[in-house]
């Protein structure tokens, strides 16, 4: 399994998640786990999702989710899960 981990963070508006869950189920990428919060107007998400059988190469992939951000407002990072867990190690 190809483990990647996505970021949204950003000023909460409507439409956040459908956008991101949209993209992702379009181009066969699987959510495995998902947490969300709001913290008076900021919005902020966590999700882990499996890769294997995207329809994109990772690195296009994390580009468009990027741009889609830019598009709502929002801040979205997507990472290797390996490279996650090493920058996020003590």
């Amino acid at each position: 399994m190809n483990k990647a981990i996505i970021t949204v963070v950003g000023k909460d508006t409507v439409g956040i998640i459908a956008k991101v869950c949209t993209y992702l189920a379009e181009n066969h990428v699987n959510i495995l786990d998902i947490s969300q919060t709001i913290v008076q107007e900021y919005f902020n998400m966590m999700m882990i999702v499996d890769t294997t059988k995207a329809v994109k190469d990772f690195g296009s992939m994390a580009d468009d989710l990027e741009k889609a951000g830019e598009e709502i407002g929002v801040t979205i990072k997507c990472q290797k899960e390996e490279i996650f867990t090493s920058m996020h190690r003590i």
